[in-house]
């Protein structure tokens, strides 16, 4: 077997996703109707591209974990002889999104799952409500789902693991706490700025005493801008944020048409650039997207930069079809099951199980990759820099995609397919 792969067969296998805008819509038009039956079935071939199967995969760290899949036909013997990739997506995603690179990574040798995460789409979690225990949505027990996962279709290690947005954080754990089994990690669009840091040297300097842990004050600098703002991570863990996107005045399709939109390449606007510190005012340089308006949802956030008929016609990276996999998935099951993790998060509740790592870095060989337009590279300020020199201590490149924002994946699928499968060849079997 040998990892190469042409340019021909790149372009080939990045092509296969073609006939999704063409032969989808009726297909998706009937998803969310299926999926009120009794039993909720797989996500239908015909939304995939050629050589991507959708399959349930039971009892994975306590539930049924449906997964996309690809390259699972035997190479030279059996199907775990491939080295296995792992694909983990973000908010608000699904594995769906990473049906572009799929083909290519399967061409080029490798058995690749994308699960759909907990909470998410078709794996168990989705039914989660607000007042509900967030403690199966925290990140350590998010990095067992990944273990239990690769340890479900037989592989004791995984050549990479590649994670994009709320992901990014989920692979990069999972290989700071195992590995021995991740291999080597990608991060995508959110830099992994690092583990916590303990006091040090303490006992006996009592001067060197750190201070009593208090609120974060950005959030109230914030609320008190003109206008008011609010971080749309803080909103997106307050109990109106689901019934705002799920029923969102426009609609669930055109409000992630919107979403989508405007965190891609597509909108103009998106001119990012590293911001001095992490101060409300410098915050307050993000995209509405991200430091909203204090009075408005993020449906009312988004709808105003609703693109036109035209410009969703002309749209080839996420046409129309394809967008109707998302809307018609989060409108069976809502936004809770996603918005958990940033729940658990702005709890504080699980920051000292996570302080066991304290210290611990990245070390097995890693990259990053972001769009050229996305915010999401910069709106921690320093987060970039401290990935690069001290979190992961064998990274191996950063690339801003030409052409891409938050979505990179999907915007710009044969740039980050070949970006992914040279650092595998590079680092899989190194």
């Amino acid at each position: 077997m040998t990892n190469m792969l042409s340019r021909r067969e790149l372009l080939r296998s990045v092509a296969a996703v073609a006939p999704l805008a063409v032969t989808a819509r009726a297909r998706v038009a009937a998803q969310p109707a299926q999926a009120q039956g009794a039993a909720l079935q797989p996500l239908d071939a015909s939304l995939l591209p050629r050589g991507v199967r959708a399959r349930f995969v039971d009892n994975v760290n306590g539930i049924r974990r449906h997964v996309l899949e690809a390259g699972f036909e035997p190479a030279g013997g059996a199907a775990a002889a491939r080295p296995l990739v792992i694909l983990v997506h973000g908010y608000p995603e699904l594995a769906y999104s990473w049906r572009k690179v799929m083909p290519p990574l399967a061409a080029a040798g490798y058995h690749v799952i994308a699960p759909d995460l907990r909470g998410y789409g078709r794996s168990g979690g989705t039914d989660v409500k607000f007042d509900d225990d967030m403690a199966p949505f925290r990140t350590l027990n998010e990095v067992t789902d990944m273990v239990a996962l690769v340890s479900a279709f037989g592989y004791r290690s995984v050549a990479a693991i590649v994670g994009h947005d709320f992901g990014s954080p989920v692979s990069a754990w999972c290989s700071v706490v195992r590995p021995d089994i991740f291999r080597s990690t990608v991060l995508m669009s959110a830099p992994f700025a690092g583990t916590a840091t303990l006091p040090f040297d303490t006992a006996n300097h009592p001067d060197a005493q750190p201070p009593s842990p208090r609120a974060d004050a950005i959030y109230d600098d914030l609320a008190k801008l003109s206008p008011p703002r609010k971080h749309y991570q803080r909103y997106y863990a307050t109990r109106e944020a689901n019934d705002n996107m799920w029923h969102a005045p426009q609609g669930i399709h055109a409000f992630l048409r919107a979403y989508y939109h405007m965190k891609s390449a597509d909108w103009k606007q998106n001119h990012p650039a590293p911001l001095a510190a992490r101060t409300a005012g410098e915050w307050a340089k993000l995209p509405r997207y991200y430091v909203m308006d204090l009075d408005r949802g993020m449906a009312e956030t988004v709808a105003a930069e609703m693109p036109d008929a035209a410009a969703i016609a002309a749209n080839r990276w996420l046409p129309d079809a394809e967008l109707r996999v998302y809307s018609g998935e989060y409108g069976r099951t809502g936004f809770q099951g996603g918005l958990e993790g940033y729940r658990t998060g702005a709890s504080g509740r699980f920051t000292a199980e996570q302080q066991l790592f304290a210290g611990r870095t990245i070390d097995v060989p890693a990259m990053f990759i972001g769009g050229k337009s996305d915010w999401g590279v910069y709106q921690n300020p320093g987060a970039l820099e401290r990935m690069q020199k001290d979190a992961c201590t064998k990274m191996v490149a950063t690339h801003l995609v030409d052409g891409a924002g938050h979505w990179v994946q999907q915007e710009q699928p044969e740039a980050v397919s070949r970006l992914l499968i040279e650092f595998l060849n590079r680092t899989a079997r190194a």
